[in-house]
């Protein structure tokens, strides 16, 4: 499934679009380029979630952000920082996965071989100004079931 996004308006809405669909344990894998939109469409699922997407930031310096919602607690991921699979694995990422939260990961290709066996994998892509392109890839039975449900109603 692919969507293009015209603004960051856009983007905070397929967010919390995303965020409706979610439950206890989901992982969601963040993959593209720098100011491609990742920590936006964070916010977006923080915002649907129940958390004020003001406190959403990046957590390029901390790693890792927990948010407690009127839903669901979010752990927000930045990985851009790690540069081996060595110093991911020293920060105990594996503990936050498989919880209680919904769990959105930044620069998920740096995990590498590391990436849950499965997940709802979003790829990011700078197409002009505001414009981004969103490519969806299910991960697993689960994340089939959910890119069913968001294909259904993304569009509604």
């Amino acid at each position: 499934m692919q969507i293009v996004s015209k603004s960051a308006d856009d983007t905070l809405r397929l967010g919390s679009k995303i965020a409706r669909h979610l439950q206890k344990g989901d992982i969601i894998c963040l993959f593209g380029e720098l100011g491609s939109g990742k920590t936006v469409l964070t916010k977006g699922i923080a915002r649907g979630l129940g958390i004020n997407q003001g406190a959403v930031i990046s957590p390029s310096f901390v790693l890792i952000r927990q948010h407690t919602g009127a839903k669901l607690r979010l752990c927000h991921f930045d990985l851009y920082r790690l540069k081996t699979v060595k110093d991911i694995l020293a920060m105990g990422y594996e503990d936050y996965l498989y919880g209680e939260a919904v769990s959105v990961i930044e620069w998920a290709e740096r995990l590498r071989y590391l990436l849950p066996k499965e997940y709802l994998g979003v790829e990011l892509f700078i197409k002009r100004d505001a414009q981004r392109l969103f490519k969806f890839n299910a991960i697993g039975r689960r994340y089939e079931e959910l890119l069913d449900k968001l294909s259904d109603n993304l569009f509604k």
